[in-house]
């Protein structure tokens, strides 16, 4: 009888039918939990996370951007252009914090541009640590320009310039119509060689072999634009630029109209240009007040108060949108907030370090037969003046040199025979011109000849950037009340001064030369600072402080503008102003307010009168 077969293959088969099922729901478990976990994973990365990651892009557009780039252009007029970023559209009368113009404009003040030894340094950006106070932070249209400060990796950060490409009607055409500056100077020769006008010739040998020119004393406007296109930090991206630059030729504008022309022909292009800027985004950023501009005239050709035809000059100044602007000036008020003074421009335009660093070596080797000297005419019809006096004290010593400016031929009108005198002397008397400030007192320091001023207008509260606060250690200060009424004699006050004294004054005079001339705009210095390179600086420390005080909240509700010399001289953040023993100097004409109608105007229009008379 067969077997039955056996069971066992029988009962292995179900058996493994059994672990495979098994196994197969153990793989269904593992992918579902693969599954979720990698959902979960996702849903994570990119809806909790992905705000955030939003955040930060958006946040990284305001960072500063490097435009080293624009290397390869730095001595080019346009550097690389970068892409602009969205406007930011912020009303010219009220920045996002709120603050009106009035406001603002206390902010805007003196004590701005001193200098001190925490100004080299630019503070970096204080960031607030909530979310809100930074959200609000980043709302100010001037951020992305301020942040370029803390960019080490950048050399221009926080030094752009941006330059408005303003219409030729505000300058090169002013330029082409050059015979029409000036009633009595053909000015076509003083705007050669991007406005240095023509070589000098050195045949004396009073000069140095180049850099020398016959440079007209209110040619700034067109030097200083000049120069602009060689600065290195130029920028075509508005939202980087540390300060605005407006190159309107405001000094050769008015020089066209100011005799024979009715006032609305003086303002037109004044007008026109405020009109022109103040349609600009630029000018939205801060309404104004990152931008300047210069006009190579005293400051008085630009303050008519009325319309009246009979007054003098143009109304420039007391535009309201044109006093949220910084005016560069050669001669600026005492009583005012926002123009500046810079250096007349003197003959010496040097193209390379070398030629300042061999002028003064040369200075500092020459030996000066005279105590002191004078370059200059009389004023009979300006009682005040104290010019006669220093002019026959002058004919009467055995140790003073004298250049009479009068009618006619004169060697005063003579560069040569100027700066020989200059570098035959210790002390150049610098008594007020037809104004505060002449042009002479930079010859007399280019020359390495010790300035002697008889007013601080003259120069102490004039060039605050230019010149050191302690005067006493380059110059000499005499009261011309001291000279007027007391006749106090010159030659016995500077012969008081020790050898060894006078010594050190002669070489801090020679170390201040870099700092009041202007370079050949058609070259570039490597490591001289020139009159230009020091305003720009200024501007910008100026414009960055603004800036830095609108973001904390800093108001100064106690500025007093007709103090605005004193503020001048005071320590950074000196409010609180006493009496100061130049106090006399200012308050004797302080009722006249000088205006158009005053001293101030009539000594504007006795400067005309001695251009005239100097042709």
């Amino acid at each position: 009888m067969r077997r039955r077969p056996a069971v066992t293959p029988f009962l292995g088969d179900h058996m493994d039918k059994g672990q495979g099922r098994s196994q197969q729901s153990r793989l269904c478990l593992l992918a579902s939990l693969s599954a979720f976990f990698w959902l979960a994973l996702l849903y994570f990365h990119f809806v909790v996370l992905g705000g955030s990651s939003v955040i930060h892009e958006s946040t990284q557009e305001l960072n500063p951007v490097s435009l080293n780039a624009q290397s390869s252009n730095r001595n080019t007029a346009h550097p690389q252009e970068v892409p602009r970023p969205p406007k930011v559209d912020v009303h010219p009368q009220s920045l996002s914090n709120g603050m009106s113009i009035a406001q603002e404009q206390q902010s805007n003040t003196r004590p701005t541009t001193v200098h001190s030894s925490s100004n080299s340094q630019q503070k970096p950006i204080t960031r607030p640590t909530t979310d809100d106070s930074s959200q609000e932070l980043e709302n100010y249209p001037f951020m992305r320009a301020l942040r370029t400060v803390d960019n080490k990796s950048d050399p221009c950060g926080g030094r752009y310039i941006y330059v408005h490409e303003l219409p030729p009607r505000f300058n090169e055409d002013m330029l082409k119509e050059c015979r029409s500056l000036s009633l009595w100077t053909n000015m076509c020769k003083f705007t050669t060689n991007a406005g240095l006008g023509p070589p000098l010739d050195n045949a004396e040998g009073v000069f140095s072999n180049t850099g020398w020119y016959a440079t007209n004393q209110f040619a700034v406007d067109v030097i200083f634009n000049n120069r602009m296109k060689q600065y290195e930090c130029l920028t075509h991206d508005s939202s980087l630029a540390a300060a605005v630059f407006v190159p309107f030729y405001a000094g050769f504008d008015i020089a066209r109209y100011l005799w024979g022309y009715n006032t609305s022909m003086r303002d037109a292009a004044s007008l026109a240009l405020i009109d022109w800027l103040t349609k600009r985004p630029e000018w939205g950023i801060m309404g104004g007040k990152d931008h300047f501009l210069v006009a190579g005239r005293i400051t008085w050709d630009f303050r008519r108060l009325s319309d009246k035809d009979s007054d003098w000059g143009s109304k420039l100044l007391f535009l309201p949108a044109a006093k949220n602007m910084s005016m560069l000036v050669v001669e600026s008020s005492p009583w005012n907030m926002y123009d500046f003074g810079i250096p007349y421009p003197t003959y010496f335009h040097p193209a390379k370090d070398s030629d300042v660093f061999i002028w003064q070596d040369r200075m500092r080797k020459l030996e000066r037969k005279w105590l002191f000297c004078f370059a200059g005419a009389p004023r009979p019809g300006h009682p005040k003046s104290i010019r006669g006096q220093l002019i026959d004290q002058c004919k009467k010593s055995k140790v003073c040199k004298l250049l009479e400016c009068d009618l006619g031929e004169s060697k005063c009108h003579s560069p040569s025979s100027i700066m020989q005198m200059f570098q035959n002397s210790l002390f150049c008397l610098q008594p007020q011109g037809d104004s505060y400030t002449r042009r002479s007192a930079f010859d007399s320091i280019l020359a390495g000849c010790i300035p002697v001023f008889f007013h601080p207008a003259s120069a102490y509260t004039q060039y605050t950037w230019h010149l050191p606060k302690n005067y006493s250690k380059y110059s000499v200060l005499i009261p011309e009340n001291d000279v007027r009424k007391k006749n106090i004699s010159i030659e016995q006050w500077l012969s008081q001064i020790s050898p060894d004294q006078v010594k050190e004054m002669g070489k801090e005079v020679i170390k201040l030369i870099p700092r009041i001339i202007y370079a050949d705009p058609r070259s570039k210095l490597e490591t001289v600072k020139d009159a230009f390179d020091v305003a720009v600086e200024a501007i910008i420390r100026r414009v960055t402080k603004l800036r830095r005080d609108i973001i904390e909240g800093r108001t100064d509700d106690n500025f007093i503008e007709e103090l605005s010399w004193k503020y001048a001289l005071s320590d950074e953040g000196q409010v609180d102003l006493g009496p100061h023993e130049w106090d006399p100097f200012f308050e004797k004409e302080k009722d006249g307010k000088e205006d158009s109608n005053g001293s101030s105007a009539e000594a504007a229009k006795n400067s005309w009168k001695n251009e005239q008379r100097q042709q």
